[in-house]
């Protein structure tokens, strides 16, 4: 069976050639996002960064603990308390004690994300002077980096106002801050507060000095007190879910693809099976004989993709990592398992390809294998109705359930991403009841036109349903992951740009120009100054819940003055009265598990204090931004990062004036409600789009060249058609065009099914945005579609036309009397 089944590859080897191509792409796409995948499952052990030459820190501990039924739950606060001055003192009593304080400087010339810092500081961190020297008097600073150069001014504005810098020394830059350094004097008067305190003395004294609430880090434990210390786990989290998502999509795109090849390959060759059936093979060996050949190419092909995946693995992760999408040290490391796991996902989705194809040809009788091979006349299966009716009726059930039950898990990603995927399944299931009808309403225009071509095209695709299926495949899901995806996301950041629109009744809103970013307090009074203003200070803080008993969850929280803030906002109430809120109040949204008003829950606040407040008032879920609200008394030391300011009826020009003044005196930015909303509410960020145009990318290549691969073996098999058109006094280039127009109608059909997939997906989204009361335009992206659609036809054309162009060089007569 083995030899026959190797002479049998032999003579048809443009099908198996195809196969193992397709195969072996895929497995190697399964084993590059499995290798990425696993290289975020852990974090590098790393060193502090900041403060790598203080032996001994002290700072105040950022977390909060719970005892549950399953051990001791742990928390980060957003807004732990300053170390106090009588602890700094006794630390100074132990030994050399130098304080560090951390404030943000925002100002023309100034890198993103700014902080200033003390310069005593500065001898405990990697810094050293590299030109000019250290700051000795206000208004002096000392910049990282070589962008500002000694004697630049700069207008730097800080929590304590706005005011003209001049740098007169830089130090070489350590990639994880930019950074001014001021003198100790200068840095305690704009930010009174320490951070943390860096002891020259013994550990063991220090613990014993601080007692409990204090963190006393030593060794790499020190780098809790670096700048985000926690941003490692953090990036790779939102690197293994977008990895995750990437191997999800690239792994179905793969088996679908695989699976479909495979099933068309053995399609092709049942003239071949009729012919072993009437010379006495049995069933079985029909069967035996196919999976063997399976076999053969699913070893070979998942061993080469492994050898692909594992070249491809490190190039992806340093893109990647150029690209932003992850941090710079994200590399591939030494695990196998995806490997392995490809290898052996390979090899079962090529015998799971041929498994159907194959009993189908063993069970059919001789003549009637040789009367079928031609046109595709027979009916779809009963088997293949109830599973394509099961797999459409999950998707459609579950997105329906969904709807009833939680309308927001519509808008996750796990929920559209995979939600398209069954209903590809479920189309190319039905592809043979489909793609008739479908290819002869497309094709009902051009079969009137002038010329036999577009009859040709029309009856040919039709005859060969299995053909124009599998063909239509890659089409239908490169047009349903594109449109999906990408219209999925844009309506959501739009739907949540609406509702903050819509929640926005300022006049305007001042911020420091970057996210959570403290403004200066000079701002502040000088709004709250201007007559007839009505100013709402807005302060971004945390606090968290212990859910169910066992797990800490934490949710952003503003912390506002009731009044004030109803002035300037139309919150989304469904329970309760804003104005109800007091300082043993707060008010949560439905996702709590407590919403009912009056009820109390236990929380701990962004500082770390444990606090039983009433709930207030419920505000609706909406796109998820609806968070928790609390009076300013439960957010100390959270600093005041945003203001909403409504201008008076009378004299509103005067006001917007001096707003202004103020805002340009502080280094403020001023921006009305709509353009605050188009700045902070983008239809997606840089790295969600990067993100979903590397899936896409992968896919979308996988797809292009698939559809390619196998209009290349469907066309190859075509050659003793194309001869007959010859004979029957068809030119070269008629052929060539027909072959061309059918490949179109091909792709159009593809493309109407991967539409219908796409619009029952964003259908769905847009329902669950309705249903959570945010009624926004589905956003339909139609470049990103058209361009898909154009390079599948562009692709599909030449990957026709050309092997039937190399066919055509040989006499009709001699193609048509060519042997299988």
């Amino acid at each position: 069976m083995l030899k026959l089944a190797l002479q049998g590859m032999r003579t048809r080897w443009v099908t198996f050639i195809g196969s193992f191509i397709a195969l072996a792409l895929g497995v190697g796409l399964i084993a590059t996002t499995g290798l990425a995948l696993a290289a975020t499952f852990s974090a590098p052990d790393r060193g502090p960064e900041r403060l790598v030459k203080a032996p001994v820190v002290v700072k105040t501990s950022d977390l909060v603990r719970a005892d549950t039924p399953i051990g001791e739950r742990t928390q980060t606060i957003t807004d732990p308390a300053p170390v106090p001055a009588a602890l700094t003192a006794k630390l100074a009593a132990l030994g050399k004690a130098v304080e560090d304080r951390t404030f943000p400087v925002t100002g023309p010339g100034l890198g993103e994300d700014t902080v200033g810092h003390p310069w005593s500081i500065a001898a405990l961190t990697p810094y050293t002077l590299t030109a000019g020297r250290a700051p000795s008097a206000p208004g002096e600073a000392v910049a990282t980096g070589d962008a500002l150069r000694p004697g630049t001014r700069v207008q730097a504005a800080t929590p304590r106002g706005s005011e003209q810098v001049t740098v007169v020394g830089t130090v070489a830059s350590a990639g994880f801050e930019n950074a001014l350094f001021f003198t100790d004097a200068e840095a305690a008067r704009i930010s009174p507060d320490v951070d943390a305190v860096a002891v020259h003395a013994p550990a063991d004294r220090v613990e014993a000095a601080v007692g409990a609430g204090y963190d006393v880090l030593t060794g790499d434990e020190r780098r809790r007190a670096d700048p985000d210390p926690d941003r490692d786990e953090e990036a790779l989290v939102s690197v293994n879910a977008l990895l995750g998502t990437a191997a999800g999509v690239t792994g179905f795109v793969s088996v679908f693809v695989v699976a479909s090849a495979f099933s068309f390959a053995v399609a092709q060759r049942r003239r071949e099976f009729g012919l072993l059936r009437t010379a006495g093979a049995t069933p079985a060996q029909v069967r035996r004989m196919v999976f063997t050949e399976a076999f053969v190419i699913g070893v070979l092909a998942s061993a080469a993709g492994c050898r692909l995946g594992a070249a491809g693995a490190p190039r992806l992760a340093a893109w990647m990592a150029d690209a932003g999408i992850a941090p710079a040290w994200f590399r591939i490391g030494e695990q196998t398992w995806p490997l392995h796991t490809a290898f052996w996902t390979g090899l079962f989705v090529a015998l799971s390809g041929v498994a159907v194809s194959s009993w189908r040809a063993g069970r059919v009788g001789p003549t009637e294998a040789l009367r079928e091979s031609a046109v595709d006349s027979r009916a779809m299966p009963v088997s293949r109705w109830l599973i394509g009716g099961a797999v459409l009726a999950t998707g459609l059930g579950l997105l329906s359930l969904a709807l009833l039950d939680s309308p927001g898990d519509v808008l996750k990603r796990k929920t559209y991403i995979t939600q398209p995927m069954l209903l590809i399944v479920g189309f190319a299931l039905f592809a043979p009841v489909l793609v008739k009808p479908l290819t002869r309403l497309l094709t009902w225009l051009p079969a009137r036109l002038p010329g036999a071509i577009g009859m040709l095209a029309r009856e040919n695709a039709s005859a060969g349903v299995r053909r124009t299926a599998a063909v239509a495949a890659p089409v239908v899901i490169t047009v349903a992951l594109a449109a999906s995806l990408m219209g999925t996301t844009a309506t959501i950041s739009e739907a949540k740009a609406g509702e903050a629109r819509g929640q926005i009744t300022a006049d305007l809103v001042a911020t420091a120009g970057g996210e959570g970013r403290a403004l200066p307090d000079e701002f502040v009074r000088r709004a709250g100054a201007v007559p007839g203003v009505t100013v709402s200070a807005t302060r971004s803080t945390g606090v968290t819940v212990l859910e169910e008993g066992v797990a800490l969850v934490k949710s952003e929280a503003k912390a506002v003055d009731p009044a004030a803030h109803a002035a300037v906002s139309h919150l989304p109430v469904v329970a309760g009265r804003l104005a109800d809120l007091d300082d043993v109040g707060i008010v949560v949204n439905e996702e709590w598990l407590t919403t009912k008003v009056g009820d109390t829950v236990s929380v701990w606040l962004g500082d770390g204090r444990k606090a039983d407040l009433r709930i207030a008032a419920v505000l609706s879920t909406g796109t998820g931004g609806n968070g928790v609200y609390l009076t300013e008394r439960n957010a100390a030391g959270a600093p005041v990062d945003r203001v909403d300011l409504a201008l008076p009826r009378d004299g509103a020009d005067s006001a917007a004036a001096a707003l202004d003044a103020a805002a340009k005196a502080t280094g403020v930015q001023l921006l009305t409600g709509d353009r605050w909303v188009e700045a902070h509410y983008p239809r997606s960020s840089e790295n969600t789009r990067l993100g979903l145009w590397m899936i896409l990318g992968i896919a979308l290549v996988y797809t292009g060249i698939a559809l390619a691969n196998t209009l290349m073996m469907a066309t190859s098999d075509r050659v003793r058609d194309l001869a007959s058109l010859r004979l029957t006094g068809a030119t070269k280039g008629q052929v060539l065009r027909l072959v061309g127009v059918e490949a179109l109608v091909v792709v159009a059909v593809g493309a109407v099914l991967g539409a219908v997939v796409a619009g029952v997906n964003l259908l769905g989204v847009w329902s669950a945005l309705g249903l959570l009361d945010v009624w926004s335009d589905v956003v339909v992206p139609w470049g990103t579609v058209a361009a898909v659609i154009g390079a599948s036809a562009l692709l599909a054309t030449v990957a026709a036309v050309l092997p039937a162009s190399f066919a055509l060089r040989v006499r009709p007569v001699e193609l048509a009397g060519m042997r299988e």
